[in-house]
């Protein structure tokens, strides 16, 4: 079976010859450092070996649990932000189809997200629309007290219970939390939720791979155990002792760091197929929150192409130079549609009769990388194979270790995120919260004299 692979060749040709080789050692010292526990960071190790960690019984464990609110549930809503939320949506809506919350699929529950935003007018249509239906939660929050998902959690319980009954509200309500502390463990054990723990030493970025992922992705009916069998193959194929040429982490790692070294400031992740939306979103947390620190750090953006070429494309070919692209490629679309010939021809595509629609969308994309390649945007390519469980899991593994070596390789620490909580403090003052008088009487005069 194939695996992922990177092309870096389109990068490589703006560096100096041996640019990225010369980031051998430094490449691989950050390796040894993830290994040997020695990084800034240190704590939070524990997604590096994880998918070669997991049994098949903690997988049944999860799968008894998803068949519970599989079975009981019209809807599932998964409360959580951040890690807590985007690397199940990412393969939730990358697995499932385009259209499927237009259709009432008998099999598979409706899965929604929450808890990812304060906006009233999203949670008062969310709570309408539950009205009447058998629903279910997922409350992913390790502490529990996160305001999003905090705020969003009391609103469905409450609906919840009111609608089902507070003894069957239990047994579609299940916690991803804290083993021992925290509000949402206290809840959980009061209540008697099903419960699974979020690992001391996984941060919610890099946690796709533990019951905050796998618990919605195996509810919405997918195989998590091809995902985590995609994930362990690619621990392999990036591991310590493979030589820096043949390790495409290492390389991505090794490329993207040159290529930041010669002013290439912004990365921007591409894809040609609308269902990665998500992954991207992902992606951009996964880089953002891990290397965006001590006024370092590539800007993580993202474009859906071909659509945003029609917005975004113009800046992208003519703008500024201080991009680079990283390209995911499926090679092989999962359904078949050819272009329709038309005896009137008005649009003057009859050229295109008979052939895939795919292959259309692959002269697209190559027609982009060339021409952006002209016009000075260096372009890494990662290839897929085909949009499935495995490969997914081969390319969250490749993303996660290619962010912890890059991240040392940068010199920051890419396992906390410090300036994530400037924002919560304010917040917390301007709405008087218990602890926070000192900050609140400061910030209102703060106010008062701009």
């Amino acid at each position: 079976m194939k695996n992922i692979s990177l092309d870096i060749s389109k990068a490589s040709c703006f560096l100096a010859e041996g640019a990225v080789a010369a980031f051998e050692p430094q490449v691989k010292e950050a390796q040894k450092s993830l290994e040997d526990g020695t990084c800034p960071g240190n704590d939070f190790l524990g997604w590096l070996h994880l998918p070669t960690s997991i049994t098949p019984e903690f997988i049944g464990q999860i799968e008894a649990s998803a068949k519970v609110l599989r079975d009981n549930c019209e809807v599932v809503v998964v409360a959580g932000i951040g890690g807590s939320y985007l690397g199940a949506r990412a393969i939730i809506e990358a697995l499932g189809n385009s259209f499927g919350w237009l259709i009432q699929d008998k099999q598979n529950p409706t899965i929604l997200f929450a808890g990812n935003n304060i906006g009233e007018d999203y949670l008062s249509e969310l709570t309408e629309y539950l009205k009447g239906k058998k629903f279910g939660v997922i409350n992913i929050s390790k502490s529990g007290t996160t305001t999003e998902t905090a705020l969003t959690f009391r609103l469905l319980k409450k609906q919840c219970e009111e609608q089902r009954g507070k003894d069957e509200a239990r047994k579609v309500i299940v916690a991803v939390t804290d083993a021992k502390r925290g509000a949402a463990r206290t809840c959980a054990d009061k209540e008697g939720y099903t419960s699974f723990i979020i690992p001391d030493n996984v941060g919610g970025r890099f946690s796709v791979l533990t019951p905050v992922g796998l618990l919605p992705i195996a509810c919405a009916g997918f195989n998590i155990r091809a995902l985590v069998e995609g994930a362990q193959e690619m621990e392999k194929v990036c591991g310590k002792d493979v030589p820096f040429a043949e390790n495409p982490a290492a390389q991505y790692a090794a490329a993207r760091n040159a290529l930041y070294q010669q002013g290439k400031k912004i990365e921007i992740m591409v894809n040609y197929q609308p269902k990665l939306h998500f992954m991207s979103e992902w992606w951009k947390q996964l880089y953002g929150e891990s290397e965006g620190k001590d006024k370092k750090g590539i800007f993580p953006a993202s474009v859906d192409f071909t659509t945003d070429l029609h917005s975004m494309g113009q800046w992208i070919q003519d703008g500024e130079r201080t991009i680079f692209e990283t390209v995911i490629s499926i090679e092989e679309p999962e359904r078949k549609l050819l272009f329709p010939s038309d005896d009137e021809n008005l649009d003057g595509l009859n050229f295109l009769a008979g052939k895939r629609v795919d292959e259309v969308n692959k002269m697209a994309e190559l027609g982009t990388r060339l021409a952006h390649v002209d016009g000075g945007v260096p372009n890494i390519r990662i290839s897929v194979p085909r949009l499935n469980e495995y490969y997914l899991g081969q390319l969250i593994y490749f993303f996660e270790i290619g962010c912890g070596i890059s991240g040392n390789v940068l010199g920051v620490n890419p396992f906390n995120q410090p300036g994530v909580e400037a924002y919560k403090k304010n917040m917390f003052a301007l709405l008087d919260k218990p602890g926070y008088e000192a900050e609140s009487k400061a910030i209102k005069e703060r106010l008062a004299a701009e």
